[in-house]
């Protein structure tokens, strides 16, 4: 592509999809056997699956994503939990509950009422969080953000404190994003919302948000600023959701051919229902269909982490797993303070499962899946051109699957009752027997005694 931001190109993307439709069985055939040796999807082949009619090779397609998912990812599955530091927000965008000029009281966390939040989330096991903020330069400037992720990392639980705090907040300049880079930040998470210029300016209204060339272009500045960690994502609801993952797709291509590494992970949030925003869209999306999106970019991208939020149900969340997914937000509060208060304040949208992080953890181990609280990869150096080379090569597996087990561990001696320590002790104990050689199984049984014996914090 030669570093051409084609992701913007509607004109492209609209040609690329309106020929794909029709593609003959022999060459969706092949294009599932390129997806199932590992090897990831260029634009045009995920063009082809998304544009597949009811008839074509869907059962194989989810089979594939579930091979995709325990071959690179194994059993786990990767918890986090948002924290909104401030909904002050200059924007008007339409599908959003933050949205200017609503009338609503805003407001922002002090430091002090963040740690306290950050105590909560550290006492349900939470070690991965991803901080939300509205734009607002005057009320939530870079340095509030700044003195916010301060104020996280210096909290100390049980188990030590939150050991990698994700950041999505409005797009910016490169050197915000050093900024943000030397404060310790894990991946930087930002959301397109929608690749379609023209709904994109529809429905941004007055703001600096409107600004399409900007936004589209902030992960550039974030990796010139040093951040090799990025998340996209799209609002599947705003414009044709076919559209938005091939949008998604040559976005990701565009950074790993210009930087080393396309998307860490890609966020695939359904539009909801948000507090005095508009409620008819269109080109919202089914769950059947919502399930084939999952899929096929699960096909495409084998080695990004996907994400679903609490927006989506108890069942969904469930059939997106075997789908590919392999991360969870759990017992998510989507309001400022929400973690402390509860309080009734406006939320950005409204959540569809609303279980305690203790209450997924047991249902995920009742699906034979492991929670990861893991944050590994980040302290270690593992990001960027590093994890994809190691994620390519097979060798992520040894190192993930090892510090999941660790880690649910943990949270079982320091937050499980009883009955979720014996449950947890007993899917390590089953799948530490599962790994290759005596001597691996060995090695993590000695770890996860040292971590029963008091000791935190222990990863390969």
């Amino acid at each position: 592509m030669q570093n051409i931001r084609l992701y913007t190109d509607g004109g492209y993307i609209e040609r690329l999809l309106n020929e794909a439709v029709g593609a003959d069985q022999a060459a969706l055939e092949k294009i599932l056997d390129k997806a199932e040796n590992f090897y990831g999807l260029a634009h045009n082949e995920v063009a082809a699956l998304l544009k597949m009619d009811d008839n074509g090779p869907w059962e194989r397609v989810f089979n594939i994503a579930g091979k995709i998912k325990a071959r690179i990812y194994g059993d786990r599955v990767v918890m986090f939990a948002p924290l909104y530091v401030s909904d002050y927000c200059v924007n008007n965008c339409a599908y959003c509950g933050f949205a200017e000029g609503r009338g609503v009281k805003r407001r922002k966390l002090t430091m002090d009422e963040i740690r306290a939040e950050v105590n909560i989330l550290e006492n349900m096991g939470h070690k991965r969080i991803a901080l939300e903020a509205g734009e607002d330069p005057v009320n939530a400037p870079l340095s509030y953000i700044l003195d916010a992720l301060q104020a996280i990392y210096s909290v100390k639980g049980k188990s030590g404190g939150i050991r990698r705090v994700n950041v999505n907040i409005a797009a910016t300049d490169t050197d915000s994003y050093r900024q943000l880079k030397a404060a310790g930040i894990g991946t930087y998470i930002l959301f397109q919302e929608t690749y379609h210029r023209p709904t994109y300016e529809s429905v941004h209204g007055d703001g600096p948000k409107k600004d399409y060339v900007y936004h589209s272009t902030a992960f550039d500045r974030a990796m010139d600023g040093g951040l090799d960690d990025v998340g996209g994502g799209a609002l599947f609801g705003l414009y044709d959701s076919d559209y938005e993952v091939i949008g998604l797709m040559l976005h990701s291509e565009y950074l790993e051919e210009k930087y080393g590494a396309g998307f860490h992970t890609i966020s695939l949030p359904r539009i909801r229902k948000a507090e005095g925003r508009q409620t008819n869209w269109p080109h919202a999306v089914s769950d059947e269909k919502f399930l084939k999106l999952a899929a096929v970019v699960r096909l495409a991208v084998p080695y990004t982490g996907i994400i679903i939020s609490t927006r989506e149900t108890p069942e969904m969340r469930r059939r997106l797993i075997s789908c590919g997914v392999s991360q969870l937000s759990g017992g998510s509060a989507v309001e400022v303070g929400g973690y402390s208060l509860r309080e009734k304040n406006a939320k950005q949208f409204n959540v569809m499962d609303g279980r305690t992080p203790q209450d997924i953890l047991l249902w995920l181990m009742d699906e034979g899946l492991v929670p990861s609280f893991c944050t590994a990869c980040y302290r270690s150096g593992r990001t960027g051109d590093r994890f994809m080379a190691l994620a390519k090569s097979g060798g992520i597996k040894n190192v993930c699957a090892p510090n999941a087990l660790i880690t649910l561990a943990e949270y079982a001696s320091d937050y499980g009752s009883e009955q979720f320590r014996s449950k947890a002790l007993a899917l390590i104990d089953k799948k530490i027997s599962g790994l290759d050689t005596e001597a691996e199984q060995k090695k993590l049984r000695e770890t996860i005694e040292r971590i029963l014996s008091g000791e935190r914090d222990l990863f390969v």
